[in-house]
């Protein structure tokens, strides 16, 4: 939904003092992320066993020095230093132009293949795949219900084959089957949920309570800024560049570590309060099971790939939004809101504020499926 170029904005706070025994770290502008540049041979990569570790702290970023404190300061503390990356952070002058070129190529060709064979009601497939369940299912909130669970099982389930999947055919070759397998479910939920979502039983009517409107909207609004940070890396979604399994660390990762699932069920609530029928409460069910279900599996994940890593960032950081802050677990630097001021964000911003005002776009190509 975000662009996944990145516009890193300087900060403002004071520049922290060089100690020579250190990295050699190259300033760009004060209290930025991109304050300190690591070259690209030093990234972060996990260990390959127990047995065989490279030395992380020289080749981190201190959490002090993203609050502003000094280089020279105690680092007895692990808790200094980012193991994880920056979230939707990259030098914007190293994107190839070419790159973006085969990103619209793709995009346009997956579109057309995805109308083609899903969507269009003359040549695809998707109105077969709806009626079927249809045809088992007799009520709009079990078909609705089964959508969100087919759709789960598959995303969630390749997901879970990701590193075997990525083995046998390449990390590309699976990116591609992925979307290739879970786009069209995605489509054909939203779609139904979009006809469908005022059938079904209703179960209370709170669309004419003042303030409910406005409460609405800036719920769904807030869900949207919880997007998880790979969702901007589009070159990597689209397989240009190769997909790569993150360990985020900064932006809204800082809050809780999986800004899905909380936008998700912030999401649901919203539409659920607004809607106010059983086949919202169904789609609601469904929608938040499945990401509860991925906090699990995606902390499983990463556990897997990035070992002790993975653990420092888990045990500074919280499922429940602000818990880490609050038990002082996370310390957020000073100049944290810098963090957000990005391309991605903005540009999700400005996607959300469209999509608001496209809803009757949307409705109207839903309705015109008939699904």
């Amino acid at each position: 939904m975000a662009s996944s170029l990145l516009l890193s904005t300087p900060f403002t706070c004071s520049p922290p003092r060089h100690h020579p025994k250190r990295l050699t770290l190259t300033p760009k502008s004060p209290c930025s992320l991109s304050y300190y540049s690591i070259p690209h041979k030093f990234a972060f990569q996990p260990a390959i066993s127990s047995t065989v570790q490279l030395s992380l702290k020289p080749l981190q970023f201190r959490r002090k020095l993203l609050a502003g404190t000094s280089i020279g300061e105690s680092d007895d503390d692990s808790d200094d230093f980012l193991v994880g990356e920056d979230s939707a952070a990259f030098d914007l002058s190293s994107q190839n132009i070419s790159s973006w070129v085969y990103f619209t190529v793709i995009l346009g060709v997956v579109l057309f293949a995805l109308n083609l064979l899903w969507i269009d009601n003359s040549s695809g497939f998707g109105k077969y795949y709806i009626g079927a369940l249809e045809s088992i299912f007799q009520s709009p909130e079990l078909v609705m219900l089964s959508l969100t669970i087919i759709f789960a099982a598959v995303h969630s389930g390749l997901a879970s084959f990701r590193d075997t999947g990525e083995k046998l055919i390449g990390e590309r070759a699976f990116r591609v089957l992925f979307a290739g397998v879970s786009l069209p479910l995605a489509v054909s939920t939203v779609v139904y949920f979009i006809n469908h979502r005022y059938d079904g039983v209703q179960l209370w009517q709170v669309q004419s309570v003042p303030g409910v409107h406005q409460l609405v909207w800036l719920s769904s609004f807030i869900s949207f800024l919880f997007l998880y940070p790979s969702t901007f890396n589009l070159l990597e979604v689209a397989a240009v560049d190769k997909p790569k399994l993150h360990l985020w660390e900064t932006g809204i990762m800082r809050i809780t570590r999986h800004p899905q699932m909380v936008g998700q069920v912030i999401w649901c609530l919203a539409h659920t309060l607004w809607i106010g029928n059983s086949v919202a409460v169904a789609a609601s069910i469904g929608l938040i099971g499945h990401h509860l279900f991925g906090v699990w599996n995606g902390d499983r994940r990463l556990a897997l790939r990035y070992g002790d890593a993975f653990e420092t960032v888990k045990n500074r950081t919280s499922i429940i939004p602000f818990a880490a802050v609050i038990d002082g677990r996370q310390r957020l630097p000073k100049c944290y809101y810098k963090e957000f001021i990005r391309l991605p964000y903005l540009a999700v911003i400005a996607v959300t504020l469209g999509a608001y005002f496209a809803h009757p776009l949307m409705q109207s190509a839903s309705f015109g499926l008939h699904w």
